[in-house]
């Protein structure tokens, strides 16, 4: 057996921390300690030093910095944005339109949502993950309040085109407007995850049209723990969290100082780096996705062939289970996820694969592999001196014999227009 080498291709989990922003964050632990709501000097301090935070980010995003809400992570600033727009124009309407494909951050909010008497709409996806503007704008309503779609999904990197989007938003408003039925800017909303998003796609939020956006620091090399949530001027949401009203009253609680200046520096640095880091990516992606495909038989594509991040790679190995090629891996230093299991505490197969059209077989064999800064060709070259073989073994033990089209799929271009067809005992799946 070849000696084992550390390969960590889990990126769109989390990230490892930059030393950069480490650097940054580090007079903010023990030297600048201060309350930043504090009116003496090592408060102020630390207020000065949140407030360039503030401003740091919102210049990426190109918003003003008193839009910029910082929260607790990804997660919050998804339920921030979510619930709280819902709890403050209750009385305007009760409609959510989302997709099937959402991070749970956003479909358990809804779901809650729905518990509460909300109505929610859970719009499909095409084959690749793309969401169709048409659907979201004729799934509007007089009563709609707020349309969540994420930027990049999590799971199979389809970008999704969030400007086309808000267009049909932003035209819904104006022939309502035309006919008086008082929806504008101020009662309906679209709200973005662009967790996913932060360092690899453009965050201007002008030019993507939306109304509040999410981002977290963890998925940037930056530390766990802290995100933000991007709202408009002119949106009106409710707060989650009450206390001292830190955050324009709508996430009180004393802010994570050294947190928060490490998000900062984390975008700061991805944001200038975005252009060559995409490319770098890019090429290591398309090559990875050539070895899988020449190597290992029986193996689809999911999400969109080049409407996809940089350092997404998802595939659906047929006839295995994703948690078991995991454990194989593992024993090897290399770490992948599945769609199998969305979080270490289900088997449910990944919502995300279903959304597509694909059989459970397809969720339950599908792996992610996701690069980043370290990730290196020696490293992906690694991962196929193991995989292969592994994934031979599980076969010759699995019980499962799917059949795709007339042949084993040898390239990915044979799934990039779809029409194949699978069969799944004696079923057909498009």
């Amino acid at each position: 057996m070849s000696s084992i080498r550390n390969v960590y291709l889990d990126h769109a989990a989390t990230t490892y921390l930059d030393s950069r922003v480490r650097a940054a964050m580090e007079p903010y632990w023990e030297i600048e300690y201060g309350n930043p709501s504090g009116l003496y000097r090592t408060g102020r301090r630390a207020k000065d030093a949140l407030e360039h935070a503030r401003t740091t980010i919102a210049h990426i995003l190109n918003a003003y910095p008193d839009e910029i809400i910082f929260t607790g992570g990804g997660s919050e600033a998804l339920n921030l944005g979510i619930l709280g727009a819902m709890k403050m124009h209750n009385g305007k309407g009760r409609h959510v339109i989302t997709t099937k494909i959402e991070h749970h951050a956003v479909l358990h909010a809804c779901e809650a949502l729905a518990k509460d008497g909300c109505d929610v709409t859970y719009l499909d996806v095409d084959e690749d993950g793309c969401v169709r503007p048409d659907d979201v704008r004729k799934a509007i309503r007089p009563d709609t309040v707020l349309v969540a779609v994420m930027y990049a999904n999590n799971e199979i990197g389809t970008v999704e085109p969030i400007a086309d989007i808000a267009k049909g938003i932003k035209d819904y408003r104006s022939e309502s407007a035309n006919v008086k039925l008082g929806i504008t800017e101020k009662t309906l909303f679209f709200l973005t995850d662009a967790c996913q998003a932060a360092g690899a796609l453009d965050l201007d939020v002008k030019k993507l049209g939306v109304d509040m956006l999410a981002i977290n620091a963890s998925k940037i090399y930056g530390p766990k723990g802290v995100g933000c949530l991007y709202v408009r001027r002119g949106v009106r949401i409710a707060p989650l969290i009450y206390g001292g009203g830190q955050e324009r009253s709508l996430r009180s609680g004393t802010e994570n100082v050294p947190g928060i200046i490490g998000f900062a520096e984390a975008l700061r640095v991805a944001h200038e780096e975005k252009e060559s880091e995409n490319e770098r990516l890019t090429e290591l992606r398309d090559y990875f996705i050539g070895r899988l495909f020449a190597e290992i038989p029986k193996v689809v594509l999911n999400g969109h062939p080049t409407k996809r991040l940089p350092n997404n790679i998802n595939v659906s190995v047929l006839d295995i289970e994703g948690e078991a090629v995991i454990l194989y891996l593992d024993s090897h230093g290399i770490a992948i996820a599945t769609g199998s299991a969305c979080t270490s505490t289900t088997l449910d197969p990944s919502h995300v694969i279903l959304a597509l059209g694909r059989p459970y077989e397809y969720a339950h064999g599908s792996l992610r592999f996701t690069l980043g800064r370290r990730t290196t060709k020696e490293d992906l070259d690694y991962v196929m001196t193991v995989l292969p073989e592994v994934v031979s073994k599980l076969r010759a033990i699995s019980p499962v014999r799917m059949e795709v089209g007339q042949q084993e799929v040898s390239h990915p271009e044979a799934f990039a227009g779809q029409g194949s067809r699978v069969k799944v005992h004696g079923k057909n799946y498009k």
